[in-house]
């Protein structure tokens, strides 16, 4: 085995080429959802699919990658090659997300034997179905909500695959961007890939392979430590749901164990709000890195002592029929929920609830000018929840979308068209012997042309909750303002039709509220 040193500077080599991967990706990427938003994740995995390390980017979507590789070698097995470059987007085929975010692996060798895998995942602007940016609320089956792509191969032994390229482009409404996209995709694996290959040559495949175990072994012994802090016991936690349900589950934590049981989770949803089971995993993984080891070293080993149990048929472990579009609120109020829990039932030392939504807002039309189609899509910021010690942060987006950006107005208005004509923070809700939430965040937009939206947001009935004793925060809304009258919007909505002239405000909600001291 290699010595200490050389170990760490292979493991620094790893993590370097998935960060050059996030950079070409940001860099040559179409779509302002990924060059300015960052709406994307990139990953290095083992041979067997185990995450290694990955560049900067949404947690959720890191927590995909290792999930996707799997996928791969579950399908493909000894039929995989040099040269292969395979993509998917469906939840039960690897995608774990929804149609909308497509993943791009490649199986790096070396001297004839693969050592790594390279891949990355980004939103793409629109995939088909029945909606522009293929969003819609109103389906109730996967089917209608897309393109699929269960695992394809877009490169074999290096030979495009041109067919699988041409059929991507004729089925999305934005065929230029999501063609540039692809191969951005492509070409950010391939100089991973490289730099891999580099790190063989220097140092041995064998190295390579020591250099990924220590760091599993470092990530296991890091989530283990962490995990000696917190209290043990089962804890049972509960949410309530804008929809008037209650979301149940049980947290068990034991010494070398931190188990979520889900099984009691409600049937699966006939419309797109499910999210698969791997999808509830990387909640889960998101909460547990959060607990014990919050620093942004991740991967395999740092999630090992994590547990998820669910049920086949429910919102967290549906049939493969299933419709996914919504994903993310589910995914987020799932962490809201286990959050809730352990801060008011087991004691853990957490902040009051956030506004708890990706509050994903797609407006798709036709620029005013160039006439060129769009679809503009962008999670939001609000405001997340105060400690015992200090107020809430203001303006941030949520728990599964770290290292992301707000679209700049100037690019916006530039792409799409519409004018921005406000942005500002909301106000905070001061009370006596607390510390207030976090200020969530307005923006207005007005049209200059027709256009469609769709959306989907949490916490518009139930407001944010507050550590006990204090002051709850507040709620998420979207308004739609036409000939002078304003109208609130539901928390889901698509094919909505806004005309020139109309304006759209979205309204984040301000953090909870908790006592002082």
């Amino acid at each position: 085995m290699a010595d200490p040193f050389t170990l760490s500077v292979v493991q620094a080599g790893l993590d370097s080429a998935a960060e050059e991967m996030f950079e070409v990706l940001r860099k040559t990427a179409m779509s302002p959802i990924i060059y300015e938003v960052l709406d994307v994740g990139t990953g290095i995995t083992a041979a067997d699919g185990a995450l290694v390390s990955s560049g900067a980017g949404i947690p959720s979507f890191v927590g995909v990658l290792d999930k996707s590789v799997k996928a791969i070698l579950a399908k493909e097995g000894g039929r995989i090659e040099e040269g292969d470059v395979f993509v998917t987007n469906d939840p039960n085929f690897g995608g774990v997300t929804h149609l909308n975010d497509v993943v791009v692996a490649e199986p790096v060798f070396f001297e004839g034997a693969c050592v790594a895998w390279v891949a990355s995942i980004a939103h793409w602007g629109d995939i088909g179905g029945s909606t522009p940016g293929s969003m819609a609320t109103d389906v109730t089956g996967i089917v209608a909500e897309g393109l699929r792509l269960p695992i394809v191969r877009l490169f074999s032994r290096g030979e495009r695959n041109a067919a699988v390229a041409d059929i991507i482009q004729t089925n999305s409404r934005l065929p230029d961007f999501v063609t540039g996209d692809l191969w951005a995709q492509v070409s950010a694996g391939r100089r991973a890939a490289r730099l891999i290959r580099g790190l063989c040559a220097r140092y041995g495949a064998e190295t390579i392979r020591s250099a990924i175990d220590d760091a599993h072994a470092t990530g296991r012994a890091r989530a283990l430590q962490g995990l000696a802090e917190l209290p043990r016991g089962t804890f049972e936690v509960a949410q309530p749901q804008d929809d008037g349900s209650t979301w149940r589950a049980k947290i068990t934590i034991a010494e070398d164990s931190f188990t979520v049981d889900l099984r009691d989770a409600p049937d699966q949803s006939p419309g797109p709000y499910n999210t698969c089971r791997d999808g509830a995993l990387v909640a889960c993984q998101i909460l547990f890195k959060a607990l014990t080891d919050p620093d942004r070293y991740a991967n395999a080993g740092s999630f090992e002592p994590l547990r998820v149990l669910t049920r086949p048929g429910s919102l967290f472990d549906p049939s493969p029929e299933a419709a996914h579009g919504y994903y993310f609120e589910t995914r987020i109020r799932l962490i809201d929920m286990l959050w809730r829990g352990l801060a008011e039932q087991g004691g853990v030392d957490l902040p009051a609830g956030s506004f708890a939504s990706i509050f994903g807002v797609v407006i798709a039309g036709r620029h005013p000018v160039t006439g060129r189609r769009y679809t503009m899509v962008e999670p939001q910021m609000g405001g997340w929840g105060a400690t015992r010690e200090r107020p809430g942060n203001d303006a941030m987006f949520s728990t599964n979308h770290g290292d992301t950006f707000n679209c700049p107005i100037e690019v916006a208005e530039a792409r799409y068209g519409f004018e921005v004509i406000g942005k500002w923070l909301g106000a905070r809700h001061e009370a006596a012997g607390e510390h207030a939430g976090g200020r969530g965040v307005h923006t207005r937009y007005r049209l200059h042309a027709d256009a469609v939206i769709s959306a989907g947001f949490s916490h518009g009935v139930v407001p944010v909750w507050a550590l006990p004793g204090a002051s709850e925060g507040g709620l998420n809304r979207l308004t739609l303002a036409r000939d002078g009258e304003t109208e609130a919007q539901p928390t889901f909505l698509s094919k909505r039709r806004i005309a020139a002239g109309d304006e759209l405000e979205i309204a984040t909600a301000r953090g909870g509220n908790a006592r002082a001291g």
